[in-house]
């Protein structure tokens, strides 16, 4: 149970409007948490994980810009812990990620955190520890700014997405390393295959299983676990969590997606959305029908009914495996029509041509024959010269740097510069509506001055989908030495997805500015999906001095090992601080009498 004291009265009125907005949160500079195991009910099976505060997701923490949080974290559980403050700026002690800021917190302990709020908009946070977090340790979190919005609305809900599976993370990663496609539930059939060979002739539909199948891989290998109930803050699609409004309202929706594993197309049928805010930075409105959310990102949207019915906030997987389903109405109970999921997209050997010097896209004529057996972690030895027919030419389209200062969000049309040339993946809106696209992103008022980067680092994600390994430049996160920044400069990091799969990459304590071709207002964000078979920039100033976790969002590919630790020297503290030998030690560094 919370226990919740304040060290800075907020008044009546406003401890009254946010009872009317938010059932679950606490106000205040104050906050107890404690880690429990919980029953987790998804409507269609019930199962044990672990929660805040008795429950899962945990309590909405609504802070102020401005205060100085002390965050009482007991941890309930018969094994370690954590808490990570997912997108938040704070001294790297208070990060909350074990063996990088600090031991984590051990049963029976409470830790205490303490940092001040210096930024505004949603987050979330979330355990670092194990595979908690798919367990259901997760809760959200909402910034109120000292000042005005730049927009306006009437009521915000937190919609905070999940991807609840009757196995616990433990036992899916067990599965997936004896059998990668194990949690593979639209894997391709002989029936498939003899469609194919009536579309496009027998001769072409054998090549490209050929192709795949040298390969290790499926075209369905677009989720990595399927079979899993998405949720809507704790709700099934059956349970169908309810947002009310008053017709004519303006509503602000925090899309929040905690999922370990699952990458979900929003829409709301009957509604146009307005993006105004990513990852928690406030950008240029956008006006869309459908968007991405990439797993650990955040989008806030504004909407406004006017009719006096109920709408169907409706959260397709990318797979088309599973969606979320809630619901905007005048009243309780009330429901609307819920779309039919749409069929399955399947990747393309576009998607496979982020293989340093690999372009499928002209398959006709490439001899396989020596690409058996081919492990993807290491192939910067790889000899291409056999590789009859292989056609390289195309490769710079697939390099987001060739995007050219200025590009228009109209550049972002059936082409989507973020995904490669033909890939299976490019999202397009239902009914053919505008799809949100990194490319339409501009940052309302730039954080920080346009500046050229000190330096480069190439980051090639690179994968063995035959053993379930991920790995970053070949070399998982245990044998990997860290990558090592000077305080004050400005490093322009290139992602280069070498693997089938997206990545949403996420660096802890610092801002990571997506070049989206925009100069001084490219977006802010604190995770950056790169999808197969493309390159993306961004640029970091290297501002928080510390130890910091760099690393993919996807539960089981950050655990198998594309994952870094990033250490800043040279900054001001640089002489005051040292690696915590344990969580005593921590909070010690920022002076708390915990």
């Amino acid at each position: 149970m919370r226990k919740y004291t304040t060290g800075k009265p907020h008044g009546l009125l406003a401890v009254l409007v946010f009872a009317m907005l938010a059932p679950a949160f606490a106000l205040g500079d104050v906050y107890d948490i404690s880690v429990d195991r919980v029953t987790i009910n998804t409507g269609e099976f019930e199962k044990e994980g672990i929660g805040y505060n008795g429950s899962s997701p945990g309590p909405v923490l609504r802070f102020k810009e401005g205060e100085d949080v002390t965050i009482n974290v007991t941890n309930n559980l018969d094994e370690p812990t954590s808490i990570h403050w997912h997108g938040l700026i704070l001294p790297f002690q208070m990060d909350g990620v074990p063996d990088i800021s600090f031991v984590g917190i051990a049963p029976g302990e409470t830790f205490t955190y303490e940092f001040p709020i210096v930024q505004t908009g949603t987050f979330w946070f979330h355990s670092h520890t194990g595979f908690q977090e798919p367990n259901g340790a997760y809760g959200a979190i909402v910034i109120e700014p000292e000042g005005r919005e730049p927009f306006r609305y009437d009521r915000d809900y937190v919609v905070q997405l999940t991807d609840q599976h009757p196995h616990s993370g433990d036992r899916i990663m067990r599965n997936l390393k004896m059998m990668p496609d194990y949690y593979n539930r639209q894997q391709q059939t002989v029936g498939d295959f003899f469609e194919d060979v009536a579309d496009e002739g027998f001769q072409a539909a054998l090549a490209d299983r050929m192709a795949w199948g040298d390969m290790r891989m499926m075209s369905s290998d677009v989720e990595d676990v399927q079979g899993f109930t998405a949720l809507i803050n704790g709700e099934g699609p059956e349970q169908n969590w309810t947002g009310l409004f008053k017709p004519g309202e303006r509503i602000r929706l925090r899309f929040i997606n905690s999922s370990a594993m699952t990458y979900f197309d929003i829409r709301i049928p009957g509604l146009e959305m307005t993006v105004v805010q990513a990852d928690g930075n406030n950008v240029q409105p956008v006006k869309v029908g459908e968007f991405r959310i990439a797993v650990a990102e955040t989008f806030d949207v504004i909407v406004q009914p006017k009719e006096d019915r109920a709408y169907t906030i409706f959260a397709e997987s990318m797979g088309r495996s599973g969606y979320a389903r809630g619901t905007l109405a005048p009243r309780q109970n009330m429901v609307a029509e819920v779309p039919e999921l749409r069929e399955p997209p399947e990747l393309t050997m576009a998607d496979m041509s982020g293989m340093p010097g690999m372009d499928h896209s002209n398959m006709e004529g490439m001899d396989h024959s020596n690409m058996k057996g081919m492990d993807h972690s290491n192939t910067e030895g790889m000899d291409h010269s056999n590789m009859k027919g292989m056609d390289h030419s195309n490769m710079e389209g697939m390099d987001h740097s060739n995007m050219g200062q200025g590009m228009s969000a109209d550049s972002a049309g059936p082409s989507d510069p973020f995904y490669a040339e033909g890939s299976g993946l490019t999202p397009e809106a239902f009914n053919g509506g505008k799809f949100l696209s990194y490319a339409d992103l501009r940052a309302q008022n730039p954080l920080y001055e346009d500046r050229e980067p000190t330096r480069e680092i190439e980051l090639r994600l690179t994968g063995n989908m035959e053993r379930y390994i991920w790995s970053i430049n070949g070399v998982k996160y245990e044998d990997a030495d860290p990558i090592r920044l000077q305080y004050g400069e400005r490093v322009r990091f290139k992602l280069v997805n070498e693997t089938m799969m997206s990545h949403p990459m996420h660096l802890h304590g610092m801002w990571s500015i997506l070049d989206v071709g925009a100069g001084k207002w490219n977006p802010i964000k604190h995770t950056v999906s790169v999808a197969p078979g493309t390159t993306v920039y961004m640029e970091t100033e290297v501002d928080a001095e510390g130890q910091w976790a760099f690393h993919c969002h996807l539960s089981y590919h950050a655990d198998a090992g594309m994952f870094r630790k990033v250490v800043v020297e040279g900054g001001p503290g640089d002489e005051g601080w040292s690696e915590p030998t344990s969580a005593a030690q921590a909070s010690t560094v920022k002076g708390s009498d915990s």
